[in-house]
């Protein structure tokens, strides 16, 4: 936590003391960036979570079993990362979203609305997501850096390797 110092001298010694208003304000004004991107990120993440779980429950063809294991493991893993985003948005003193409306204004990842989509389809969509969210998150992390949000940093440096993983995972089925 960032604290607004002062140095207070006295004969011998040098007292530092924090100013909590002032830091309060500080941290308030410098973590906005951070805030409105977490904001977007746990949105990101639960539409990207709700839409590989919908492919995981109707995915078909020749590829059916290692895909269906594979947006297993993915959805659950998505599901921690959602959980970590809305965290740090409580530990940054921040309301976490949590709606289907307030998700849909804020994410940059579209809804999938065709009932009935083959599986090279579903590959196609989600590696698309997973290689835009990956790039998304880089500029997201800029701004944590800036901004000196540890864990925020953190969250998307474990986000950015994740997503380039599975980018690779799911356009290894085309090959």
């Amino acid at each position: 936590m960032k604290y607004a110092a002062q140095k207070e001298s006295t004969a011998n010694s040098t007292v530092h003391t924090f100013n909590k208003a002032s830091a309060k304000s500080n941290q308030t004004a410098t973590q906005s960036g951070t805030i409105e991107e977490m904001k977007k990120t746990l949105a990101d993440e639960y539409f990207l979570q709700l839409k590989t779980q919908n492919f995981h429950w109707n995915v078909e063809g020749p590829l059916f079993f290692s895909l269906h294991k594979l947006f297993e493991e993915q959805y659950e893993e998505i599901s921690e990362f959602v959980d970590r985003s809305a965290e740090i948005l409580r530990a940054l003193k921040s309301p976490a979203p949590g709606s289907f409306q307030a998700f849909k204004k804020l994410s940059d990842v579209e809804e999938c609305t065709e009932e009935k989509l083959s599986s090279t389809k579903m590959i196609d969509i989600l590696t698309a997501d997973h290689t835009t969210l990956a790039e998304l998150y880089k500029a997201r992390l800029e701004t944590a850096e800036q901004e000196e949000e540890t864990s925020a940093v953190t969250l998307y440096e474990d986000l950015i390797t994740f997503h380039e993983k599975a980018a690779w995972m799911i356009r290894s089925h085309l090959s």
